[in-house]
């Protein structure tokens, strides 16, 4: 049996979490004091996803870059795919605070600020 331990990140408790894993399955899951840090610590572990941030390039805009971000965690395996995808773009001003820039495998690239 293999036991990962995490300080939850979903609440500002900071449970210490243990969670049991024995041949690919999580047997349990101690230490939360909320389910939501409950159903984070089993993900961690078997599919962990993040939100991507990055800065584009952007054409004729007031300033050289603007910053991006996905609209929703990405499955941590397919981050360096996602950051070549991103390093080929460049944008085209204007571009404005949470605009859809770009879409990748069905996961939108939005603007986190204007350019």
């Amino acid at each position: 049996m293999t036991t990962y331990r995490f300080t939850c990140i979903v609440c500002p408790l900071g449970c210490s979490i243990e969670v049991e894993v024995e041949n690919g399955k999580v047997k349990d899951v101690k230490g939360c004091r909320c389910p939501r840090g409950k159903e984070w610590a089993v993900q961690e572990v078997t599919n962990p996803k993040r939100v991507v941030m990055s800065v584009l390039p952007v054409e004729g805009g007031a300033l050289p870059t603007v910053s991006v971000k996905t609209a929703e965690p990405v499955p941590k395996e397919k981050i360096p795919e996602l950051m070549k995808f991103l390093a080929n773009l460049k944008l085209k001003a204007p571009v404005k605070a949470g605009e859809t820039v770009a879409e990748w495998e069905g996961i939108k690239i939005v603007a986190t600020r204007g350019a």
